[in-house]
């Protein structure tokens, strides 16, 4: 199974600082969002760090069962961000979410906390593969109120599970089997808060309207129009974006 792949990030028109970070590590099909918070420097530190130790981590445990190397990928980035947190009080409380993916020929495994999403989009269909660790899901578990609704809780940014906040880590892990034209997204919430799902899954037929003939330019100008569209709507958040296509 070919990958194509391209990922940016961007600060967004609000913020002072890009808390965002990306990881594109093509040698190992590895890639994934990490979206910091935390006071000071510290959302920049947490998503920067998680990025730098999970594709060293994926390279020197690359013979571990795929689903058990990525929940041990997150779980270093954990141990990682509080071992720099007790290094650095000030630093103390900082911590990121965590979506990422990585191919294994025709097999796709999945890892996530946090509010960063992942998305897959074939045949005019938008799924999100992933569920958000937020006070706002939870309350939609219970049947409190619509997904609609969601989108105005005052709380809608509050995470209940996030890494490098506590000492142990739940990380959600799927398995995925990859068919041809599928178009795998991960995004942060700057993108997902302020552009619909279904504006999201328009913006990306148009742009990759044959994705088994697509190319990496192409992907390329995809995020860059994601972004573009987040920011029109108003920026508030930093913004994060990385597509893969799968072709034969």
């Amino acid at each position: 199974m070919g990958i194509i792949c391209a990922g940016a990030t961007d600060i967004g028109r609000k913020r002072k600082s890009n808390q965002d970070s990306i990881c594109l590590d093509h040698a190992h099909h590895f890639f994934a969002v990490a979206d910091g918070m935390g006071g000071h420097n510290g959302g920049d530190i947490a998503s920067q760090l998680s990025v730098k130790v999970m594709p060293e981590f994926i390279k020197e445990h690359a013979t571990l069962e795929p689903e058990k190397l990525m929940k041990e990928t997150i779980k270093e980035v954990n141990r990682a961000i509080l071992q720099k947190a007790e290094e650095t009080p000030e630093l103390n409380g900082m911590g990121t979410t965590v979506s990422a993916m990585q191919f294994k020929g025709p097999q796709l495994v999945i890892g996530n906390v946090g509010d960063s999403r992942v998305y897959m989009i074939n045949n005019g269909h938008i799924y999100q593969l992933t569920r958000d660790h937020s006070f706002v899901q939870e309350k939609l578990n219970m049947g409190i109120y619509s997904r609609d609704e969601a989108l105005r809780d005052p709380q809608k940014n509050v995470l209940v599970r996030s890494v490098g906040f506590e000492a142990e880590v739940l990380v959600d892990v799927f398995n995925y089997r990859v068919c041809k034209n599928d178009i795998f997204l991960i995004c942060s919430d700057g993108l997902h808060g302020k552009v619909s799902d279904s504006d999201i899954l328009h913006i990306v037929q148009r742009n990759l309207t044959d994705p088994a003939r697509c190319a990496a330019s192409d992907v390329e100008r995809t995020t860059r129009e994601l972004i573009a569209q987040a920011n029109e709507n108003g920026g508030q958040d930093n913004i994060s974006v990385i597509i893969a296509v799968a072709q034969a």
